[in-house]
């Protein structure tokens, strides 16, 4: 289903799988287009949802794999209007930064229709885990948690081998996980992928490590 749209009108999809009254857990893919590998695996968790039905039947998917539908087509880390959508956030720590910057803010938080989506999102199906896939260089990929979110991390850690970690190492105001996880105390985990490895590698690592967060809630 729609839930939202982007700043060129592109539609922002939900793919809502299992029952409802389950506990939900969300995924986000595509908060930067430049991360095509976090869409990829988005995509393959929901056709594994869609071919084996009985895949952690306790809980409820709800996956958006495109957040940055604009940034995605362009394969550009911002949104049409330059601005990070991940540091667009309304947090205790958000600040307005260059324009200039490829981590611009915005003007001021939530001035984004994709951040707004995002929000609603998980307002509307009030997730007991939240998983944002990302891509990172450098060999800097990691289980980052912020919140309630170790004991999921360490879980995943144990099946793609990917260092368990509350901080990535630089500063993110306005981001998700600050909004979701540390203010809003929501388990969130960001999965930050290897750039290195391919889009196929990163699947096989991480879909039985996603599927394992299932055991620890």
């Amino acid at each position: 289903m729609i839930v939202g749209r982007s700043v060129e009108g592109r539609p922002i999809e939900a793919y809502v799988r299992g029952k409802r009254g389950r506990p939900t857990i969300l995924i986000f893919g595509g908060f930067h287009g430049d991360e095509p590998k976090s869409v990829f695996l988005s995509r393959r968790l929901i056709e594994l949802l869609d071919t084996d039905p009985s895949t952690a039947p306790s809980v409820r998917w709800v996956v958006l794999p495109v957040v940055n539908p604009d940034g995605y087509e362009r394969r550009k880390r911002c949104n049409a209007n330059q601005v990070d959508i991940n540091r667009n956030f309304p947090t205790k720590n958000w600040a307005r930064t260059s324009r200039r910057s490829r981590m611009f803010g915005g003007t001021e938080p939530v001035s984004e229709p994709e951040t707004d989506t995002v929000i609603k999102a998980v307002k509307r199906y009030r997730p007991i885990l939240i998983v944002t896939v990302h891509s990172i260089d450098g060999y800097r990929h990691c289980n980052n948690y912020d919140g309630p979110g170790r004991a999921v991390a360490a879980a995943m850690s144990r099946i793609n081998g990917y260092p368990v970690t509350c901080s990535i190492g630089y500063g993110t105001p306005g981001s998700f996980g600050t909004w979701a996880g540390i203010e809003r105390n929501i388990p969130t985990i960001t999965l930050e992928l290897p750039s290195h490895h391919s889009p196929k590698r990163c699947w096989e690592d991480n879909c039985p490590a996603l599927l394992a967060c299932v055991e620890v809630l």
